[in-house]
């Protein structure tokens, strides 16, 4: 089926490999790792294993609509055995009498049937629902890609963002390192006090107390990543230097909104929810309505040594064609009460479907104020990152002619490396935010991968 060969896009099992057992040492790509996340992720996979059971339980309800054909044949042997209490006179022949008698005959049937459906409402109606069926899942099968595609990002971009958290904490204890030696120095010639020198000691004790949560978490995200993408030991690729983010969303937020709505797999699963509802109720209806079919049918006996009333063996063929017609009367108030049934759990398809697309609508919303928010946030932050660099300048040099204090330096320093990794943190949440956007709009594909994976450096 052509929807079943475009949805599955496999994984070639060398990459698979080669992807699996990959070492420490080679880095992969956002694409690399969605690449191999197909081939291992369990919701993933389940996802596509309900499609094609949606796909089979869907043609099931061919058999409702389509001719159905039946053969059927049977075989007996029959040992006949005739014994009178008393003889008697032959009925032609008064001169004879019946005695016993005993003897075999066999008898071979065969049937071949016909049914057409002419009227069946209810097979109809079960006919369409199965489209719908076949339609439900794959949007289960598109919202699972999309999931997919958006927790790996978000895992892969959570080592990148723990990694430059660890580095820019091993800068800054490097610095703070050399503003305790400094600071010391300083102490024993008598140009400072012994405050700079405590200061200096506690940021350097609390910067190693922060290196080493920063090393369990990254330790933590990489695991999380490995199992995501079902490798091992995975590196991710850095972003490239002064490499440019994605352009924030040209149409306004009513546009995207407006696309959810039509496009996002939650509310078109809701929406076909609704249809199959309604055709769930046509079907309990069908219930009062009579059904009409078509039958043909072609039999025939071989009697072979006669039958218990005679010994002459015989053929027979009985060819015929028949209009079966079925008028319900009453069936205890069932029809009835399913109807009642049908229709609430339509009317609960109904608000489901309106609260799906609410949700999608406000999740839309959420993700494209949060993108918006976000790329402003980056630029920002890149202002303070210059500030921030430059205020530390100016303390480092007060703090050499003594016009500022050691304390100085240390808030400088900390508020510098501070702000790089806020700055590279809204980086990543920028392009995360971008795909959440599209999920949230159902419009993201795998192919919205390929942007941000330019972006990584070779």
């Amino acid at each position: 089926m052509k929807l079943s060969r475009t949805l599955f896009r496999t994984l070639p099992l060398a990459a698979a490999a080669a992807l699996t057992f990959a070492s420490a040492a080679q880095a992969q790509s956002l694409v690399d790792m969605y690449e191999a996340a197909r081939g291992y992720d369990a919701s993933f996979i389940s996802a596509k294993a309900q499609f094609e059971a949606n796909l089979a339980k869907a043609n099931q309800t061919l058999g409702g609509v389509l001719p159905n054909i039946a053969l059927s044949a049977s075989v007996s042997r029959t040992y006949f055995n005739f014994r009178p209490d008393t003889p008697f006179t032959h009925p032609t022949d008064p001169t004879k009498s019946l005695l016993a008698s005993e003897r075999f005959y066999g008898t071979g049937s065969a049937s071949l049937t016909l049914t057409q459906p002419i009227y069946r409402p209810a097979a109809w109606a079960a006919y369409k629902q199965g489209g719908r069926l076949l339609e439900q899942a794959a949007a289960q099968y598109e919202a699972a890609e999309q999931d997919l595609l958006v927790r790996v990002s978000q895992a892969y971009f959570d080592v990148l963002t723990s990694e430059d958290s660890l580095a820019s904490v091993k800068a800054q204890k490097e610095a703070v390192q050399e503003q305790l030696a400094s600071a010391k120095r300083n102490f024993e010639v008598g140009t400072s006090t012994i405050t700079g020198v405590r200061d200096a000691q506690a940021r350097f004790d609390l910067s190693t107390a922060q290196e080493i949560a920063a090393e369990n978490d990254l330790r933590i995200k990489r695991l999380a990543l490995d199992l995501a993408a079902g490798v091992s030991n995975a590196k991710p690729k850095g972003l490239a230097k002064n490499s440019t983010l994605i352009a924030a969303p040209a149409e306004d937020v009513s546009v995207w909104v407006s696309q959810s709505e039509a496009a996002s797999p939650a509310v078109r699963q809701a929406q076909l929810a609704l249809s199959v509802a309604s055709l769930e109720v046509d079907k309990a209806q069908a219930g009062h309505k009579p059904t009409l079919d078509a039958q043909l049918s072609y039999s025939g006996v071989r009697n072979d040594g006669g039958n218990v009333t005679g010994t002459v063996s015989s053929h027979i063929y009985n060819p015929s064609a028949a209009l079966v017609l079925n008028v319900p009367i009453f069936a205890g108030f069932s029809t009835q009460y399913r109807i009642k049934e049908t229709v609430s759990l339509e009317d609960k398809a109904r608000s489901d479907y309106e609260n799906a697309r609410r949700n999608t609508a406000q999740a839309t919303r959420t993700a494209y104020f949060g993108l918006v928010a976000g790329l402003s946030q980056v630029k920002a932050l890149e202002a303070a990152e210059a500030s921030t660099q430059s205020a530390l300048d100016a303390n480092k040099l007060g703090y050499s002619v003594g016009v500022n204090i050691n304390i100085d330096v240390l808030n400088s320093q900390s508020q510098l490396y501070q702000t790089k990794r806020d700055l590279a943190k809204a980086r990543y949440d920028v392009l995360v935010g971008n795909l959440k956007l599209r999920q949230a709009s159902g419009t993201l594909t795998p192919k919205d991968l390929q942007p941000i994976n330019a972006l990584l450096a070779p």
